[in-house]
């Protein structure tokens, strides 16, 4: 479940997952290309690639131009993304896109030829939109992609293709992945080319041991038909994973001897070292507390670990804190030793670690690294993103690769959350800024001086209107929260208002943030302000706030328990405000929100009269594996799975006693609808009444088919007015 927040970053509440559904037509994640100088980038522009210079707005310079990326009788190329080869003399375009899984990561590739001035398309002869993951060679004279799971290289000279792995099924696959790990650990981009062009290395994902999940699509064609999913709950093993490193000449495959067990361990991560013959891997355990790093021998196979790291709880992936992206490594001093993130003092901090496996740490102190920016080696500087006094906003800092003490490069009237796009000069940075009332702005700063270069300075908004307020409240636990507010237009303190809670609170996502958008709720027709809602939501513990490891960690084994207590203690005291109407209070969330709103109103039926739960996990059980067992734990006997089943709202279902609006797709291949249907059958089991709406073959964000989206906003919309009616009184 860790799309629905960690990779969107630029809007809040609900709608983050909707939003992220309906933006899958972007294909792969569209980074910003720089120039060599650091100085100009790239950007796809009305359907031209142009060159922009940072230091002047107005300056602009077309590379390539819609009719130089018009074949001869076709329409121009629709250009989902692009890459420059080393030298900038060929120019990789990503076109006529198609959805896999979550992302449009399949399509067709074309190749334009700056000096030749030529477009060529990759694959002739490969099946329409089936290629993946296209990348130059480094020298810029071939390419190599994926096509119905196996790996394939093309002379862009001659047009010659070679086929290099030919055992590529539905369920063996070669250069890309399954669903889980896609979904859990953000790994789409299965293959790698070696520093001398000269091989392959890429990951075999064997899934054909994985029970299929059966979805039946009743609305397509006059007879339903059934849609099996590889899809591995918690409890069955996962799929079988292995390392290869394929010669380009002879296609001959040698497979790494990766220690450990294929079934039991995932390898999240690989990449190239910086020599043409090794690769190195981080590998985790099954229950994701124990990471590896292994470097292995590209020529022979041999492998040996050079780090190891355990945690009592879990310990995030690395594409967690990469900007949602495992690829890359970040080598320093000539690949002697290369940067780390890990939790093991109680903060997320950055080491050094070298190929003997020793490790230094680089940063101190009672503060979380929440996202690393950018190695400047050059300069002996790496700029990250932290924020020591506030979890909800977000701030560039700065510290030398030595160590010592970091500086905040972000100045300090910039209060909010704000997001840099370092050139890799680290002398450019393309600075996004937004907060809770100031809708998002861009500019260009230098660095490391962070001074305005081009675009408009940011502005904040100051005179925003009923703008969202930022609040803490302690429980009688001792739990202090972060939460967000927003009050009736024209509020009265005299008056008791209605109150709705907006949760997600599972470790995948934060909903308070100071970022625009926080404290909106797109699931409702018209304004909640001005119809009389206090709107709130708080953060509990287990919600990935930069707080410590302490604060993410104390949901382990406790999903559906620690995170349900505490919003329903916070909720206590905030219905002690004297404006809060404690008969009219309201719960809602979508997925991990979902499966929240559940909880809250059958753990605690005396605080929350009305909920509105939407694709929301009922049997904790049901639920894929790398993210449940991550959380979790993994459930070998009765003793293990008592967790799960602990956590799960289908458990509590009989205490339902306020007013329930459950809303799920039947085509939902991320959380299946065998969750409604056993959260139904409970409650007829106990007489608890309640109101169902099943969006027919719409997947985990509703929103496809004509005028979903408005009917589920305009259902929610009614039911919250009817069951917890607006206005203070």
């Amino acid at each position: 479940m860790n799309y629905k927040f960690y990779r969107l970053t630029f809007i809040a509440g609900c709608f983050l997952m909707l939003i992220f559904f309906q933006l899958t037509a972007s294909a792969q994640r569209q980074k910003t290309h720089w120039a060599p100088d650091g100085y100009q980038y790239y950007r796809n522009v009305s359907g031209s690639i142009v060159e922009l210079d940072t230091r002047d707005s107005s300056k602009k310079t077309v590379i390539l131009s819609a009719e130089m990326l018009t074949p001869p009788g076709k329409d121009a190329l629709n250009i989902a993304n692009f890459t420059f080869s080393e030298g900038r003399t060929k120019v990789l375009i990503f076109t006529n896109t198609k959805r896999v899984w979550r992302y449009n990561t399949r399509g067709d590739y074309w190749v334009y030829d700056l000096a030749a001035k030529t477009l060529k398309q990759l694959g002739k002869g490969r099946p329409t939109s089936s290629l993946m993951f296209a990348k130059l060679s480094p020298d810029g004279t071939k390419a190599a992609y994926v096509s119905e799971h196996n790996l394939f290289i093309e002379d862009l000279g001659s047009g010659t293709i070679k086929q290099l792995t030919f055992d590529g099924t539905d369920k063996l696959i070669n250069g890309t992945f399954d669903w889980a790990y896609e979904e859990e650990f953000g790994c789409r981009d299965g293959f790698r080319w070696s520093p001398d062009g000269r091989a392959l290395a890429y990951w075999q994902i064997d899934a054909s041991k994985i029970k299929k999940y059966l979805m039946l699509n009743t609305t397509d064609s006059i007879y339903p038909f059934v849609v099996p999913v590889e899809y591995p709950v918690a409890g069955e093993d996962p799929s079988a994973c292995k390392i290869g490193v394929v010669d380009v000449s002879t296609a001959k495959t040698t497979w790494m001897n990766i220690p450990g067990d294929a079934v039991q361990h995932y390898i999240p991560r690989m990449e190239w070292t910086t020599s043409p013959n090794e690769i190195i891997v981080e590998q985790e355990n099954r229950a994701q507390n124990q990471s590896r790093i292994i470097i292995a021998n590209a020529s022979n196979g041999t492998a040996h670990v050079i780090h190891e790291e355990t945690d009592k709880a879990w310990i995030d992936g690395k594409e967690r804190w990469n900007s949602g992206d495992p690829m890359g490594w970040e080598w320093i001093n000539k690949g002697k030793e290369f940067i780390w993130l890990s939790e093991k003092d109680g903060w997320r901090h950055i080491y050094k670690i070298d190929r003997d496996g020793k490790e230094t740490l680089i940063t101190k102190g009672n503060y979380d690294v929440i996202t690393l920016s950018l190695i400047d080696e050059a300069n002996g500087l790496i700029y990250f993103l932290a924020s020591p006094d506030n979890a909800t906003q977000k701030y560039l800092y700065k510290i030398k690769l030595s160590g010592g003490k970091a500086e905040r490069v972000t100045p300090t009237d910039e209060q909010g959350t704000n997001g840099y796009e370092i050139s890799p000069n680290g002398k450019i940075a393309l600075h996004s800024f937004s907060n809770i009332y100031t809708p998002g702005e861009n500019e260009v700063v230098s660095l490391p001086n962070h001074q305005h270069i081009s675009g408009k300075p940011i502005k904040l908004n100051i005179d925003a209107k009923n703008k969202p307020e930022f609040f803490k409240v302690k429980t009688v636990d001792g739990v202090e929260m972060d939460g967000w507010m927003v009050k009736p237009t024209n509020f009265n303190p005299a008056k008791k208002y209605p109150v709705v809670f907006y949760v997600y609170s599972e470790p995948a996502g934060a909903t308070v943030t100071d970022s625009y958008g926080t404290g909106a709720n797109r699931e409702y027709v018209g304004s909640m302000a001005d119809d009389g809602y206090i709107y709130i939501s708080l953060d509990n513990r287990g919600t990935p706030a930069p707080k410590g490891r302490e604060w993410r960690k104390s949901i382990y084994k406790n999903v559906g328990i620690v995170n349900i207590e505490d919003q329903a203690m916070g909720a206590k005291e905030i219905l002690k405000w004297p404006f809060v109407d404690s008969s009219r209070v309201a719960v809602w969330g979508w997925s991990g929100g979902g499966s929240c709103t559940l909880n809250l109103m059958f753990q605690h039926p005396e605080i929350y009269k009305t909920g509105i739960a939407i694709a929301a996990v009922g049997w904790q059980l049901t639920y894929d594996n790398i993210y449940q067992e991550r959380y979790m734990g993994v459930p070998i006997d009765d003793a293990s799975r008592e967790v799960f089943i602990k956590g799960s709202p289908v458990t509590y279902a009989k205490n339902l006693r306020g007013n329930l609006l459950y809303i799920h797709g039947t085509g939902d291949d991320n959380v299946h609808y065998k969750n409604a249907e056993m959260l139904i059958n409970e409650l007829i089991k106990y007489n608890r009444q309640f109101q169902l709406m099943s969006y027919p073959n719409r997947t985990h964000g509703i929103f496809e088919g004509e005028g979903t989206t408005l009917h589920l906003r305009t259902l929610y919309t009614e039911y919250l007015k009817e069951h917890c009616p607006p206005g203070g009184r």
